[in-house]
């Protein structure tokens, strides 16, 4: 029998500080030095900046590179991340309008034949799906058919304390649910078996046989579980499953074709080779084809960088590309009236977080990290994608990136999270 070992509680205190996902489940030594992860050339694709799906052609100065000196230090920063983190492979981007752009892969997608990391690849996207999820049910409620208030238990039945527990509560990780990825049977089920299926009651099960952790709304505590339950409530209340009705509202709308909610294992071509060791013997293998309906609604979703840049205006704003409205203005604020979370200069509201102004979300789940988030000061959007999720001293090698880039990008506005001692 695999062994939780302590990433799984540090992995949920990193969370509970940011969202930085308790998505992941973790056995095995994950708190070793990774090894069987190539090391990193110096090969690096540099592209064209992509076009943005229903807006006007980019600017000239929109569409030109950043000046050759802070490129020079992009490229460095993220060599070295890469060097010391083990990451086989990265795609970076970074757009600033008037300022200009930053569009980088470095590394290989795959390990067995070389074949280098480009930014057009589909990736896992791991919690950046809750962005998707919430946004659903703020939809909905836009729509008169739920209300943030309304208690879970109208929706699901044999949640512990659902007649107290909001959606509000839900969807800002204040309900006191126990994280079914903490359970120590599930993490046997799945580790023993990744490509099987699991379905959204199965998963609420795993949690519900544990007490609550605390009366709903006393503070954060970042849980699947609510994610799960939201996608319930997307698909009771509006008719549809949870995929049909991102896809039907969100995606076509938005242009985003190259962003999807899998029905299964299947990964669209072309996509990068995933690396992990969130594995029963610890070792690093190939995560690619595992199944991602553990995840469902809390980390289920495929996308690119392309559809990424799109997405991260999109939550932080809550406007379509065209102008046109996402989710109405007043949701929008509530969404993004973000509480307390535990870290200096973090802060979690509706399914999304703000760090130092950093408005978004990451992801990590077996063999895939991302970061999407937009700086509305600067009009900024950074995209950060890899396929390993193997940390480094403890850190996502998400945030790695994302603040050695910012560092240098925006050094007003870095994107920093600290882990608290007592995450440990």
């Amino acid at each position: 029998m695999a062994r939780v070992c302590g990433r799984l509680r540090k992995g949920v205190a990193i969370a509970a500080a940011l969202g930085t996902l308790g998505l992941p489940v973790v056995v095995g030594a994950l708190w070793g030095a990774v090894r069987g992860v190539a090391e990193v050339g110096p090969t690096a694709v540099d592209v064209a900046v992509p076009h943005v799906p229903g807006s006007a052609s980019p600017s000239a100065a929109e569409a030109s590179v950043l000046e050759a000196g802070m490129k020079r230090q992009l490229d460095a920063a993220v060599r070295r991340i890469m060097r010391e983190a083990h990451v086989p492979g990265v795609t970076v981007g970074l757009w600033t309008p008037g300022k200009g752009s930053y569009v980088r892969s470095f590394g290989v997608a795959d390990r067995r034949n070389g074949v280098p990391m480009t930014p057009g690849l589909c990736m896992r996207i791991g919690s950046e799906t809750k962005t998707f999820t919430v946004t659903a049910l703020l939809q909905l409620a836009d729509r008169g058919r739920v209300s943030l208030d309304d208690p879970i238990g109208r929706y699901v039945d044999g949640v512990p304390g659902g007649s107290r527990i909001t959606l509000r509560q839900l969807a800002g990780m204040r309900s006191g649910l126990f994280n079914y990825s903490e359970d120590k049977g599930f993490v046997k089920a799945l580790t023993s078996d990744p490509r099987r299926s699991f379905t959204p009651r199965q998963l609420l099960d795993y949690s519900f046989r544990h007490p609550v952790l605390f009366p709903p709304g006393r503070k954060f505590d970042y849980s699947n579980t609510n994610l799960i339950l939201l996608g319930l409530v997307v698909e009771k209340a509006s008719g549809q499953r949870l995929g049909d009705f991102i896809r039907q509202n969100i995606l076509q709308p938005a242009g985003l074709d190259r962003t999807l909610f899998p029905a299964d294992a299947g990964f669209p071509d072309p996509h990068a080779q995933g690396y992990t060791n969130q594995t029963a013997s610890g070792k690093v293998e190939d995560a690619t084809d595992r199944n991602p309906s553990w995840a469902w609604a809390a980390g289920a979703m495929i996308s690119d960088m392309r559809d990424l840049r799109v997405w991260a205006r999109m939550v932080a704003t809550g406007t379509l590309p065209d102008g046109t409205t996402l989710i109405s203005p007043a949701l929008q604020r509530q969404r993004l009236e973000v509480l307390p979370t535990g870290v200096p200069g973090a802060g979690y509201g509706l399914g999304i977080f703000d760090v130092n102004g950093w408005i978004g979300h990451n992801g990590s789940l077996p063999g895939y990290e991302s970061l999407t988030v937009h700086l509305a000061s600067e009009r900024t959007t950074l995209v950060v994608l890899l396929n390993t999720d193997v940390r480094h001293d403890g850190q996502e090698p998400a945030t790695l990136f994302g603040e050695a880039v910012t560092k240098i990008a925006t050094p007003g506005r870095v994107f920093r999270l600290s882990v608290p001692p007592s995450a440990g």
